[in-house]
């Protein structure tokens, strides 16, 4: 009898060492301590797959798989034996899935339920944007052909100019904005957050592609009436959760419109210090700024090509292409009519293409072929994550509604069609 008791207790030991181990195994195969996995950021993603994710634990070494949902992580790569990095796989549908990390000389570690597809109708929508609807100013999404609209913040400062278009994070999990102040909001428009919560007035967000900081102008405001007057903005800098504001320009002159290099180790901006407008580089400190363009005409809209070799940009009604130490400009396109202010070229995501709009939506390939006039009046292009579509803002000044059309100029449909004014569309990354 004793040594029946004697038994149990040592199995109901065991036990117990099993369950305190939670969701990861209790020992390597050759008696080593396991691989444990504590947690995946973001822990959210869409159903279609390619969300950037880090995961972390313990023993990542010899790592033979890394599944999520019982199917391999993409692009896998073991940065060090605490962290992976990669993008999710595609799922069938929506929920939360394990995260199983299995190594050939510390086992298998499993983090139950750690990461969640979100569907299409839920945890936000594939295109965010500015909206007047119900008669205030707010942050809308949408799904792609214009269903599901749902209101996913609101937006105070009644100056639409410094409160408009939505910018997704590169993980697709959060949208930044400008309310005076930067906010950051959760997909689903959950999570406000007012980042900087300064005197100044802050605007046009830039996320680095890796989702640790953001870039944005800051100045100084009055509103007097129905006007709102503001002196030269800088270009800032903060980490993600608004932590580290730290101004990179400090330049009397004004400084506009920064993006961030593909690699994130460069930031383009525009700058009046020389009198007009020139476009300028600096490294991610705010060191080592250089003219890239040194032009008496103003050089204006800098857009990084996805490798970072090149760089478009608007000069008087002209789209040109320059490399990304400012040599070789040269002129790919004239535009005639509509607002300089307004037509901003834009890669496509494989660097193929650009679009632009002076006046209507026209794309060009990016050695200056093939010239395409796709539509009149438009402003603000969007790519779509997989380039086969381009969103806009049509009846800028009147209405606005959000258009969508096929690269090649076909399928043009009115995403919105609503009497509340709509634009500055922003598609979900994938």
């Amino acid at each position: 009898m004793r040594r029946t008791s004697k038994a149990l207790a040592l199995l109901a030991s065991l036990l117990e060492a099993v369950v305190a181990v939670g969701c990861n195994d209790s020992s390597g195969p050759d008696g080593s301590s396991t691989t444990t996995v504590t947690a995946v950021s973001p822990a959210t993603g869409l159903l279609a797959g390619g969300t950037s994710v880090t995961i972390t634990g313990t023993n990542f070494v010899g790592v033979t798989s890394v599944t999520i949902g019982g199917n391999e992580l993409v692009s896998r790569t073991v940065v060090s034996p605490a962290k992976i990095t990669g993008t999710t796989p595609a799922a069938t549908g929506p929920g939360a899935t394990d995260v199983v990390v299995t190594s050939s000389s510390h086992g298998r570690g499993v983090c139950s339920g750690c990461f969640s597809y979100e569907s299409a109708s839920g945890g936000g929508r594939e295109i965010a944007f500015f909206s007047r609807r119900g008669g205030t100013y707010q942050i809308d999404g949408m799904d792609a052909d214009g269903s599901g609209v749902i209101q996913l913040t609101r937006v105070d400062n009644p100056f639409w100019l410094y409160s408009a278009e939505p910018v997704w994070s590169a993980d697709g999990s959060k949208i930044a904005f400008y309310d005076t102040d930067i906010y950051v909001i959760n997909a689903d428009g959950s999570g406000r957050r007012n980042l900087t919560n300064s005197a100044a007035w802050e605007r046009l967000p830039a996320w680095s592609l890796n989702g640790t900081k953001i870039l944005y102008e800051s100045m100084h405001c009055e509103i007097n009436g129905n006007l709102v007057s503001c002196d030269n903005p800088d270009i800032y800098v903060m980490n993600a959760d608004g932590s580290n504001q730290v101004n990179l320009t400090n330049n009397p002159a004004g400084d506009w419109s920064p993006a961030w290099s593909p690699d994130g180790t460069k930031i383009i901006f525009v700058t009046y210090r020389d009198g007009n407008g020139e476009i300028y580089v600096m490294n991610a400190d705010g060191s080592s700024a250089v003219n890239l363009t040194n032009n008496p005409a103003a050089d204006v809209y800098p857009a990084w090509s996805p490798d970072g070799t090149k760089v478009a940009f608007e000069r008087g009604n002209q789209i040109y292409l320059m490399n990304a130490d400012g040599a070789n400009p040269v002129a790919l396109a004239t535009f005639v009519g509509g607002d300089p202010y307004w037509s901003q070229p834009r890669w496509s995501p494989d660097g193929t293409k650009i679009a632009f709009a002076g006046g209507g939506l026209s794309v060009i390939n990016a050695d200056g072929s093939d010239l395409r006039s796709l539509t009149s009046n438009a402003v603000r292009p969007k790519w779509s994550p997989d380039g086969t579509k381009i969103a806009f803002t049509s009846d800028l000044y009147a209405s606005g509604e959000i258009y969508v059309i096929n690269a090649d100029g076909s399928g043009l449909v009115n995403l919105t069609n609503n009497p509340a004014w709509d634009g500055f569309p922003a598609w979900r990354p994938r």
